[in-house]
């Protein structure tokens, strides 16, 4: 089966018009073969009828019969006519079938062997016959010779005008013989033309054979399906001629079959039919849809100088953002893991002065404070919580913290299990990142710099409350605090709080923020520990 599909395509084509015409050359040569055959035998068998009548109606034969002499006076026009008709032989007979005249003269003056005779000499009528001789199978056509006596008629011999079979077949064959020439001509045709027919097939193909397109074809979807990308191409006149599983996903259109659409009826806001006409390429051009910011690369196809189309990939600017907090978040982990060796130091250096001073009771009450500071976190870091990525989240955020000379606190009643499979791991890397981020930076200005973290994982909830000492959130902008864009830190930010608000509401949680009435605010989250519907 696999010799079969590496054929190549102008092997197939040609084999394939080969065998068309030839069966073609085959089926109507037989049809015509026959048909020759059949007319040409009623043609003969005519033929040998209105020659036999032609010879029986001429006074030369009747003046010969009368004097006894056909073999000199008439055989020389039997002859004659045999030469102009073709035939094999013209016999003449008298009533008692005694052979007047015979293309073999030994024969002549013998009784006839067959019996042909009879019904002519009897009724009178012309009749066709078929024989076989020495010589092979032979046509007869018998006619009476009529004499007028006046008062009455009477038939006094027969003539036979006979052809042979062969002769017919031989003139069937030269027939023939020309259509199969002429069709030996259309078949070099056919090959020709359909030489030049593959050669222009594998010019549009590109030289590839169809079980090479059919496995680009295979690999190009495996493709669209494994890129996370969006992608959609358009032809020259703007109709969708391909759109990928993450395009739909991302554009939030739904499973029917945008094919063949215009790009302004699937899409009315993105705006890549510019391209067609400049055939310029563009890159990073953002794009809001459906409240969401995507980022858009824009490539026209151009063959022999001509734009045919275009092909776009964009990605959802906010899933860039997430990307980058959560590298962020480990470059965050790895400087908080510098600051803290950093302060270590220092502290190392302290109670190495603090022992060489002989100071024991001060150097040991350093070490004893530090160490009830670390162990009630690590207490509570490594024996209630026991999700390995919230635990390095919050690693990275105390060392964050520490540097920033702000206070963290988790909270000593948080206890929380492995987070269900369906919380991604960036999902809660943007969730508690973005919070504890959005409280670092309210309480950087103030006095008493505290945060407070909280993650609970008992009931049906897992629920993290994050509350800082800041100076809280006024209420005019509580209704546009997940709003993407809006910031309080400046110009290129905003997307903190609406990929958290996006997150959460992907999987199925809510938020909820309140402000605390000694100052500071309040986010608390809630998530589903199961996913319903």
């Amino acid at each position: 089966m696999n010799k079969l599909k590496n054929i190549p395509l102008q092997t197939k084509i040609l084999g394939l018009i080969s065998t068309l015409i030839l069966l073609i050359i085959i089926l109507l040569a037989s049809i015509f073969a026959y048909l020759q055959s059949v007319d040409t035998r009623n043609h003969v068998k005519q033929l040998a009828l209105q020659s036999a009548k032609s010879i029986s109606l001429m006074p030369e034969l009747r003046d010969a019969i009368e004097q006894k002499d056909i073999e000199t006076h008439f055989r020389p026009i039997a002859e004659q006519v045999k030469d102009q008709v073709h035939a094999a032989n013209i016999i003449i007979e008298n009533r008692e079938g005694i052979i007047y005249s015979h293309t073999n003269p030994s024969l002549v003056g013998q009784k006839s062997l067959d019996n042909t005779s009879y019904q002519t000499l009897v009724f009178g009528g012309s009749n066709n016959f078929e024989l076989q001789r020495e010589e092979g199978a032979v046509l007869i056509g018998k006619v009476p010779i009529m004499a007028d006596y006046g008062e009455y008629t009477q038939v006094i011999g027969t003539v036979s005008v006979e052809f042979l079979e062969r002769d017919i077949y031989e003139s069937i064959y030269q027939r023939v013989k020309i259509i199969i020439i002429a069709s030996l001509i259309v078949l070099l045709l056919g090959i020709t033309g359909g030489i030049f027919l593959t050669k222009s097939i594998r010019k549009d193909t590109l030289g590839l054979e169809p079980h090479e397109i059919a496995a680009l074809y295979r690999e190009r979807s495996a493709i669209l399906l494994s890129v996370k990308e969006g992608i959609i191409a358009i032809d020259e006149n703007g109709f969708l001629t391909l759109i990928n599983h993450s395009a739909k996903s991302m554009l939030n259109l739904n499973e029917k079959d945008f094919i063949g659409q215009h790009i302004q009826h699937v899409l009315q806001d993105i705006n890549i039919e510019d391209a067609l006409q400049t055939g310029k390429t563009a890159h990073n051009v953002e794009v809001l849809i459906n409240d969401k910011m995507f980022i858009f690369n824009i490539i026209p196809i151009i063959e022999s100088g001509n734009v045919t189309g275009v092909v776009s990939s964009f990605r959802d600017k906010t899933e860039l953002k997430k990307l980058m907090n959560t590298i962020t978040e480990v470059r965050d982990y790895s400087d908080g893991l510098r600051a803290q060796t950093h302060e270590y130091t220092n502290k190392l250096y302290l109670l190495s002065g603090l022992l060489q001073l002989e100071r024991y009771q001060d150097a040991f009450e350093l070490i004893q404070k530090e160490s009830i500071t670390h162990q009630q976190q690590n207490d509570i870091l490594f024996n209630q919580i026991h999700d390995a990525n919230v635990q390095a989240i919050l690693l990275g955020k105390l060392g964050k913290a520490s540097e920033k000379k702000i206070r963290l606190e988790i909270d000593a009643e948080s206890y929380v299990d492995p987070l269900p499979s369906h919380i991604e791991v960036t999902d809660i890397i943007t969730i508690i990142g973005n919070l504890l981020d959005n409280a670092f930076d309210a309480v950087a200005e103030q006095n008493e710099k505290k945060v407070t973290f909280s993650i609970m994982g008992l009931g049906n909830d897992i629920i993290i409350e994050v509350m800082d000492s800041g100076k809280g959130i006024s209420d005019d902008l509580l209704a546009s605090l997940f709003t993407l864009g809006y910031s309080s830190k400046g110009e290129n930010r905003g997307y903190g709080l609406f990929n958290v608000n996006r997150i959460v509401e992907s999987l199925g949680g809510t938020i909820e923020v309140s402000n605390e009435p000694n100052g500071g605010s309040i986010f608390t989250v809630y998530l589903p520990k199961k996913v319903f519907g």
